[in-house]
């Protein structure tokens, strides 16, 4: 998929209006896709992994997608190997989403990189701007959390149930609340889970 000018400058971080024919175009198809993808069953696996690889910007070999799932693009999504993405996954990639190895993420977890702007008026002409999220390799995000536009997540970052994350989570940290704390850092093989 060619990488227009309007999604370059919707990636870039910088405000624009992102409700161009252009766009409108590309978040109708690759809602298609989401929706062949979400109608298809488990047994057909063959058929959902090359929607999938469609879908996506890159994906490692060996990964688990359950349905639902919903994006915005797809082409923005940058997934290692190892992935396990629960039930109910939106990932809202109007900038780059880059997901390592060995990344586990929980049911109705929500990555959103758009930003849209505080005054109402602008609001409504379309006025918005989107900002990266990274996740580091062997991080485990648990259910029914969202992860909001520019934040990182460190390597082997644990982030509690229920958690916002608003800000960058440091590597091999356990994160929990809203806004996400940082509850204790992770040493050694523990096995214990708190979140």
């Amino acid at each position: 998929m060619d990488i227009s000018n309007d999604m370059k400058l919707l990636a870039s971080g910088e405000w624009m209006n992102g409700f161009s024919d252009e766009l409108s175009v590309r978040l109708t198809e690759c809602e298609e896709l989401c929706f062949t993808l979400n109608s298809l069953p488990p047994s057909r696996s063959n058929d959902r992994r090359e929607i999938i690889r469609n879908l996506l910007g890159n994906i490692g070999e060996n990964f688990v997608l359950h349905s639902p799932f919903h994006c915005d693009f797809g082409c923005n999504i940058h997934i290692g190997e190892h992935f396990v993405g629960n039930f109910n996954l939106t990932i809202l990639d109007e900038a780059e989403v880059r997901i390592g190895n060995n990344v586990f993420i929980g049911p109705n977890t929500t990555l959103c990189t758009i930003i849209h702007a505080l005054d109402w008026e602008k609001r409504n002409e379309g006025i918005m701007r989107a900002l990266p999220i990274t996740i580091g390799d062997n991080a485990w995000i648990a259910a029914d959390v969202t992860i909001l536009p520019g934040v990182t997540v460190g390597e082997g970052a644990v982030i509690g149930a229920g958690s916002v994350v608003t800000k960058d989570v440091e590597a091999s940290t356990v994160v929990a609340g809203n806004p996400a704390r940082m509850i204790k850092k992770i040493e050694g093989h523990q096995t214990e889970s708190h979140t």
